[in-house]
């Protein structure tokens, strides 16, 4: 795992990562297993900066911003194109920044003598065997929004800087302070529209740096990096293209790459292997995250398209849409924001075009935003505990659920009476110390991006590790997201035409052809999830089942998840996101079993002598 971290005290310590790179200009700071080229620093001692990740800025610039440094203007740091981590010091005063899609985290933990920040949890939980912490666990796994729970972190004694905060570290103290203001001025989806094109024109820039490039080449999302690169060279674009999945990406992509010169179209098709849970019976192929990853479920399609970029190239760089979804479109939930607002002949409008889509009423889909118009975010978590020292609830798909500003998932349901209620207390403490935008869309964008680019890093482990390619995701750079989200909500997931800001930003450049901007189907994955669920059940229900290690932390019950593994063996809808997480967060915990912690840390030489 590339990860970095460094010490903050009076008094030295007698660790260091094990394979540690010290950073130059900055004293006990560390990169592990990160290329010497993204990692540039300027200035030392009582002013330094260290810029580690992909960051468009060149070494000039870099130099330039010890002036920002100095006048501890921590957001201008940020601003680069690209994705990575700023560890700044301006006299006393430590800053370290991560971004703000969470594929740069950022954890501390306070010692008598100083404070170990670190990029990996796990590290930091590693210097003294800190457990997993079931509560912190728990939210993750019933409410799947990384920040419900603050700076409290998925081990204890270990903390974690929340989404658009940093970590600021003096003699005094350490402590997570905003960076990013919660609310944005909202910019019209036109006028946001050549702010889009640059930013996204340049995050693929920067990772072209001569290595070789491929992409994927599916939906929407992928093509429009695809097509971004192939501007600047050859790009090997690959679609992923199992028969079950009965979607049109591959002739979108085959088309596109007749089109887009530079474009090498490869194709890559499913197998008995390629579908959902596929190789969870053995663990050891799969690359230890510091959270449970999404990408342990799909680790072998994954692995079927990198297998393919391989026998094309050797390494290089692999360009993917993740979170296209999140910044470019948003989900209906607006439309509480609406009601909120008092907008109401928009909200009827858009709720009648909601429903022709989903075949409901208007009226249905009102009903639906009302109540979460009527509450703020810390009103919402006090009913959310409320509802969870309540018996649990039957099913219902979340599409048919309230609206709501943190949802209840499945997962929820499985836990026991004592974790439901330690759960609801938690909810009860953090909502005196809520901090959220004015509106649910704000909130649930950021709460998304943070989801997805945690998952994404398990992807870019998967993809390193066995393969030496580099995944690059630039829908989650930060200027891409400011960028996007500074659009309001109601604009981008307007009913009606699919993803409008992406087609505002690129009609008549030349960049896309003008039949991918006007798409408005999108591929799925369902099909190769209900096979996996019953090809691979037996396998499912071991590792959910009596040696469960979520079992024995009261976190899940085996009744109702025998129950969904029935359901979902015989095709019948049922809670599929919910067992996804739960596979995930157990494979986490049997991963951490197997751990040794001596692989973080190593004595150093000084305390060794």
């Amino acid at each position: 795992m590339r990860w970095s971290t460094g010490w903050y005290g009076a008094v030295g310590h007698d660790r260091r990562p094990r394979g540690g790179r010290p950073i130059a200009g900055l004293e006990a700071a560390w990169t592990v297993d990160w290329p010497t080229g993204r990692v540039r620093t300027a200035g030392s001692g009582p002013l330094a900066l260290a810029v580690i990740g992909d960051c468009g800025a060149d070494d000039q610039q870099i130099g330039q911003a010890l002036e920002r440094v100095q006048a501890k203007d921590w957001r201008a740091l940020t601003r680069w194109p690209g994705s990575y981590l700023v560890v700044a010091r301006s006299g006393e005063a430590l800053a370290v920044i991560g971004d703000l899609a969470g594929q740069h985290p950022v954890y501390w933990r306070a010692e008598g003598a100083g404070t170990w920040w670190s990029t990996s949890a796990g590290a930091l939980a590693a210097l003294d065997g800190a457990p997993v912490d079931p509560t912190a666990l728990a939210a993750h796994l019933a409410f799947g929004q990384p920040d419900v729970l603050g700076r409290r972190s998925l081990f204890r004694t270990v903390n974690r800087v929340p989404t658009g905060d940093l970590l600021l570290i003096t003699p005094e103290q350490a402590t997570a302070e905003h960076y990013e203001p919660a609310d944005t001025e909202p910019v019209h989806l036109r006028d946001a529209a050549p702010t889009v094109r640059a930013a996204l024109t340049e995050a693929v820039a920067v990772r072209l740096d001569g290595r070789p490039v491929s992409a994927d080449l599916a939906g929407l999302d992928s093509t429009t990096l695809a097509c971004l690169a192939a501007k600047r060279g050859p790009v090997a674009a690959v679609t992923f293209a199992d028969e079950r999945l009965r979607d049109d990406d591959l002739v979108y992509a085959v088309r596109t790459a007749a089109t887009v010169p530079n474009l090498q179209h490869h194709t890559v098709p499913g197998s008995a292997q390629t579908v959902y849970y596929a190789g969870l019976n053995d663990l050891s192929s799969l690359p230890l995250t510091d959270c449970p990853n999404a990408y342990v479920v799909t680790a072998s399609i994954k692995r079927a398209v990198l297998d393919t970029i391989t026998t094309q190239q050797t390494g290089g760089v692999h360009f993917t849409g993740t979170a296209g979804d999140a910044v470019l479109s948003a989900p209906s939930a607006y439309l509480s924001d609406l009601l909120r607002t008092r907008q109401h002949r928009r909200a009827l409008q858009h709720a009648q075009a909601h429903a022709r889509l989903r075949r409901t009423s208007a009226w249905t889909v009102l009903c639906r935003a009302r109540r979460a118009s009527r509450t703020d975010l810390a009103g919402a978590w006090r009913q959310l505990a409320s509802v969870l020292r309540s018996a649990p609830r039957e099913w219902v798909p979340q599409a048919q659920q309230p609206v709501a500003w943190t949802p209840l998932l499945a997962t929820a349901d499985w836990m026991s009476p004592d974790v439901r209620g330690q759960l609801a207390n938690a909810l009860d403490a953090a909502s005196d110390r809520a901090r959220a935008p004015r509106l649910l869309a704000a909130w649930a964008d950021r709460q998304d991006l943070a989801r997805v680019g945690a998952d994404a890093n398990g992807w870019r482990e998967i993809a390193l590790c066995g393969h030496g390619v580099d995944l690059a995701a630039p829908f989650l750079d930060n200027e891409v997201i400011r960028a996007c989200l500074a659009v309001p909500a109601d604009e981008r997931g307007a009913p009606g035409r699919y993803k409008p800001l992406l087609g505002e930003a690129f009609t008549a450049t030349g960049v896309i052809p003008d039949f991918v901007l006007s798409r408005v189907t999108k591929g799925g994955f369902n099909a190769l999830a209900y096979a996996g669920l019953t090809q691979h059940a037996p396998v499912l229900a071991d590792l959910l089942g009596a040696s469960s290690r979520l079992a024995a932390a009261g976190l899940v019950n085996q009744t109702p998840v025998a129950r969904v593994l029935t359901r979902a063996a015989a095709g019948q809808p049922t809670a599929q996101g919910a067992l996804h997480l739960a596979v995930a967060a157990e494979v986490w915990l049997r991963q951490l079993e197997a751990t040794d912690a001596r692989s973080w840390w190593e004595v150093s030489a000084r305390a060794a002598a």
